[in-house]
């Protein structure tokens, strides 16, 4: 039970009685019982029902067992009470249930047309009870006992429930001890109630389903794209879950998020979620709803850390984008390949709900440093159907436009579409599917005319598995660079980072002038078997997050020198003379080793001193021949003293 000083009064053997009395001896013409309060709603009257675990789940039974309810409109956004009763006998003849969320419990009463769905942003669900374009006779909602003062705490649900209560002309309230007592703009005084019905009952509880191994993939890439300092949304499920359980490393994150799960609690015990960085309400997690087991409760029960606050103003884009480097994370049914997100139908069955989500996109798209994530499985119905579309299921609804898109991720890694063009986001997305779908979708890009013709489909790599090969270098000055293996959709960033080179560096790697980087050129040099070969790409963010490539380095199997791989480097201008080669050397030593190659060869050109310095560097007894036109081939073994070269390269000494 939830404690409340002033009802503290109340034992374990008759709490309702107990609870009553003392209700009764305040409020006399107030209290009633919950068979008299539902006989106060009219026929035909439009009912807002309180959110999902903060639903009055007593008034509700009543509601419905109450034979004279008829022709009545019930509206809620998470029922969990009412989805119990969709398959009565009569039920639907008496009431009729409009959800703005089809949850779980609803999904085959809506295929089935047996509710109504709503679709709106929960921030503009309070105007359209303001406004009476949704006109409300009646609220049901759950409050805590009044303390001293008259006031109610709303506990888990604030969410819309207090434009509810502003707006019906008749409030009825369960007066339930065992709800928590939650801080923030999440009172209603009793003087805005007409009637209280005491009774004490648990919480509905929820748990999500274990992890799984694609949520936990999903979950690695996600926390990823989120930095120190970071102020979170994300929802509610195995995906947020997997997301959270990955953040433990992290420092000083914060919370603006439209509900509040179990799987933040980990993070704020440890100290990872401090909400120090925020902007706006420093040190203190902001959410309209809970949604969770005893331990959640118990943690938000009279705790000043946790405010509530109605979806109005925790929804609204502008107040989300008042914190910087917002990460807003939702999830979604399907994308297609251009990056329109599909949330709220299977295709004409509605399966889910606007919810939070483009509320939350626009205001982390507006924040200073701020991001927008859908995470979702590249699959569904057991691997047998691809999320990533070539175009949208027919009836199925554009939750979020191309433009809203910015960051998808799978089980197969990450796709960054902001500012992306089409060729690219196809490229992008394309990667991050199915390996088992990437080369249908290929072809249905190219019939609709969205890449080149000749476009060479993505390998089936498993990007996860290359994920080991990524690596992180500090420079001095402080610059961080990212190393990561090259990918098909790097086409057009490699291509940025060629035409940025000077004539010399291009000189020394290609030894020729190579004055253009067109298409055809720049797919292959990004399209690589992977292990066999290797390239990695050195990358840097500007400070909006922008990435550019600035070094590039490879190896590729060298068929006339058995057991080796050829090796190549090219480092930008404003880069070089920073350790980034030496750095790569071993880096991919290390990579060539895994792949069961003995060591490295090399064609340099003889004036290129400090490459050739390197060279010997790291491999003391290289072995270096003159190939003519002011070139040498060089052979590195690793670890081991150099044999007798029995090519047809010409052998002889250089002189450096």
């Amino acid at each position: 039970m939830v404690e409340n000083q002033f009802f503290s009064l109340i034992t374990d053997r008759e709490p309702n009685r107990v609870l009553s009395a003392l209700l009764k001896d305040r409020y006399p013409k107030k209290v009633k019982k919950a068979e008299r309060a539902v006989k106060e709603i009219r026929r035909g009257s439009r009912i807002f029902i309180g959110t999902g675990c903060g639903e009055p789940q007593y008034l509700i039974r009543h509601l419905v067992n109450y034979p004279d309810a008829r022709d009545m409109e019930l509206f809620q956004i998470l029922p969990f009470t009412i989805a119990r009763y969709l398959n009565e006998e009569g039920f639907l003849d008496r009431f009729t249930l409009k959800a703005f969320f089809v949850s779980l419990s609803l999904r085959k009463a809506a295929e089935e047309g047996k509710i109504n769905y709503v679709p709106a942003y929960l921030s503009e669900i309070p105007s359209l009870f303001d406004t009476k374009r949704i006109g409300l006779e009646v609220a049901l909602i759950q409050v805590t006992p009044p303390d001293e003062h008259g006031f109610c705490s709303l506990g888990v649900s604030v969410d819309i429930t207090k434009s509810a209560v502003r707006n019906a002309e008749l409030v009825i309230a369960q007066v339930n001890p065992q709800l928590p007592k939650t801080w923030g703009d999440s009172f209603v005084h009793v003087d805005d109630i007409d009637i209280l019905v005491p009774h004490e009952e648990p919480l509905y509880e929820t748990v999500p389903p274990p992890l799984d191994e694609t949520a936990r993939r999903i979950g690695y890439f996600v926390s990823r794209l989120i930095e120190d300092g970071a102020t979170l949304q994300i929802g509610f499920g195995k995906i947020p879950n997997a997301v959270l359980s990955f953040l433990k490393k992290k420092k000083d994150l914060g919370v603006h998020t439209q509900m509040i799960s179990d799987g933040f609690l980990d993070l704020i015990e440890q100290g990872v979620i401090t909400n120090k960085r925020k902007n706006i309400h420093q040190g203190k997690v902001i959410t309209s709803l809970a949604m969770g087991t005893e331990r959640l409760y118990r943690f938000i029960n009279n705790n000043p850390m946790v405010e509530f606050r109605p979806s109005e103003y925790v929804n609204h884009p502008n107040i989300i984008a008042q914190n910087d480097n917002l990460v807003s994370i939702s999830t979604a049914l399907e994308i297609d390949v251009t990056g329109q997100v599909c949330t709220d139908s299977l295709g004409y069955t509605f399966y889910s709900g606007m919810g939070d989500q483009v509320d939350f996109i626009r205001g982390a798209n507006r924040s200073k440093g701020g991001i927008s994530i859908i995470a979702l499985p590249s699959t569904a119905k057991n691997g047998t159907v691809s999320r990533i579309v070539s175009h949208l299921s027919e009836g199925a609804g554009v939750t979020n436009t191309r433009a809203d898109t910015k960051y998808v991720v799978t089980e197969y890694g990450i796709a960054q579409l902001y500012g992306k063009d089409i060729y690219q986001r196809v490229m992008e997305l394309v990667q991050v599917a199915h390996p088992r779908f990437r080369k249908s979708l290929m072809e249905k890009a190219k019939r609709h005319h969205y890449i080149f013709k000749d476009q060479i489909t993505p390998s089936t790599e498993d990007w996860l598995a290359l994920e080991r090969y990524s690596t992180d270098l500090v420079l001095l000055d402080g610059t961080k660079v990212h190393f990561r293996a090259i990918r098909p959709s790097d086409e057009f960033m490699s291509r940025n980072f060629f035409y940025k080179l000077e004539e010399k560096s291009i000189y020394y790697r290609f030894f020729q002038n190579v004055r253009e980087w067109p298409h055809e050129k720049a797919q292959r040099w990004t399209n690589i078997t992977y292990g066999k070969d290797m390239a990695l790409v050195g990358i840097v963010q500007n400070e909006e997050g922008v990435e550019e490539i600035i070094a590039v380095g490879r190896y590729a199997n060298d068929p006339e020198t058995p057991g080796h791989a050829m090796l190549a480097f090219i480092v930008r201008e404003d880069f070089q003379g920073k350790g980034i080669t030496s750095f790569l050397v071993r880096h991919l030593e290390r990579i060539a080793k895994e792949n069961q190659y003995k060591g490295f060869t090399a064609t340099v050109m003889e004036e290129n001193r400090p490459m050739i310095h390197i060279f010997k560097k790291f491999y003391p007894n290289a072995q270096f021949l003159r190939e003519g036109g002011g070139i040498l081939f060089v052979r590195m073994d690793f670890g081991a003293e150099p044999s007798d070269l029995t090519s047809k390269k010409e052998n002889g000494d250089v002189k450096n």
